[in-house]
């Protein structure tokens, strides 16, 4: 079993009591059709029937399972009191929470963490059901704020495996930037990258589809999309999204290459100075990223700093978690705009990483965006990332 998972579980104990919280019920069925995504932090296993992890402060912790997956449960050691059940989770649960008598029950519902919003309408209905004439019933509060801390803050073991993708994914960008050439298709590309990814036995951190994106030039679509016929020209530039998983642990990085013209020693002043700028609000912003600041401040800085050089405002935010996801958890260096929901307002936390990723289009050459990942500790911000400080330079 992952020592991840012990650590993880540990560090539950331990937020629980910071919070106040005294117990922490993951109920779930039938994980390989539809998984909380808490339970991969606390459990190493699939679960079949109805079941309960019950995490509390003391560290003494129940997981009530179908008999058939007692013994793999007890052989976790996780959990020093295993419950198997035949016929109903009904009376063992109400047995536990009777035993435990909990002020206050955290269950897995969100409004605005899509990792702490893993119980389902139907689950939760259940749930209501089994605790119907109880005191219990209302005594249900959202485990958001356990999943936010649990999840973002970082064990020892997370930012080693997170810094060994980063370090998997710097490889295979310096490999494709020494092999780029003018005319190569942005498809031929990503071709180049994904066949470095198979013979290393790699994970793309996101879907493969578009990861990497590849933009030659300011005709290609930027996001969320697959990488195109259009070709590497001299004179624009060649943006990339791309990042590995690596025992779990994801890598998000961007990058960006101008493709001089014959006669061009060094990019156009307009294109150095748009990079400068993107390298700047990075650097503003981690410079900003400070336990206790929120997220929505440290987004302010880096995009005020475009807005008052006269770029346009980009319409994303600033950053986000990374780990065993490229957004995981909840918390974002972002505006407050209605689709991100509280997020923004959260306080940064010692052990939390981040990407930083602002960015800006130039209309004749094509997109800046870079990203670096970083970790927030005690005494600053670095780099988790070797940050991009000069432009790439190919010749067409």
């Amino acid at each position: 079993m992952s020592d991840i998972i012990r650590e993880k579980v540990h560090q539950a104990s331990l937020i629980l009591s910071e919070l106040d919280i005294d117990l922490w019920l993951t109920l779930v069925r039938e994980t390989t059709a539809a998984r909380d995504p808490a339970l991969e932090l606390i459990y190493p296993h699939d679960l079949t029937w109805q079941s309960a992890m019950m995490i509390v402060p003391s560290g003494q912790h129940i997981a009530i399972v179908g008999h058939f997956e007692a013994e793999a449960a007890r052989q976790t050691g996780l959990y020093p009191a295993v419950i198997p059940y035949h016929q109903s989770i009904r009376e063992p649960l109400l047995e536990a929470l009777t035993q435990l008598q909990p002020r206050r029950i955290a269950v897995n519902f969100s409004r605005n963490d899509s990792h702490a919003d893993g119980l389902s309408h139907g689950m939760y209905q259940l749930l209501l059901d089994y605790l119907s004439g109880t005191q219990f019933a209302e005594r249900l509060i959202s485990a958001e704020g356990i999943l936010r801390a649990l999840r973002g803050r970082k064990t020892e073991t997370e930012i080693h495996r997170i810094r060994a993708a980063i370090q998997k994914t710097e490889d295979i960008y310096q490999r494709t930037f020494e092999m780029l050439k003018p005319g190569m298709s942005e498809i031929e590309v990503a071709a180049f990258m994904h066949r470095q990814l198979t013979e290393e036995g790699l994970e793309t951190a996101w879907e493969a589809s578009h990861c990497p994106a590849v933009n030659a030039g300011p005709d290609s679509p930027v996001g969320h999309s697959s990488p195109t016929d259009i070709r590497i020209a001299a004179g624009q530039l060649l943006h990339f999204d791309f990042g590995v998983k690596l025992d779990g642990y994801c890598a998000d990085i961007q990058r960006v290459v101008y493709v001089l013209k014959p006669q061009e020693e060094q990019p156009p002043a307009e294109v150095q100075r748009g990079f400068s700028t993107i390298v700047e609000a990075i650097e503003a912003a981690r410079l900003a990223l400070k336990p206790g600041v929120t997220g929505i401040q440290v987004d302010a800085i880096a995009r005020n700093l475009l807005i008052e050089r006269g770029y346009p405002e980009y319409k994303y935010a600033t950053g986000h978690h990374l780990g065993r996801t490229v957004h995981d958890g909840a918390g974002i260096l972002g505006p407050a705009w209605e689709r991100y929901g509280d997020t923004p307002n959260y306080p940064i936390e010692v052990g939390q990483v981040y990407t930083l990723e602002p960015g800006l289009m130039l209309p004749d050459y094509g997109y800046i965006g870079l990203e670096e990942d970083v970790l927030v500790t005690e005494q600053e911000t670095v780099y988790l990332s070797t940050p991009q400080k000069e432009l790439i330079l190919i010749r067409g």
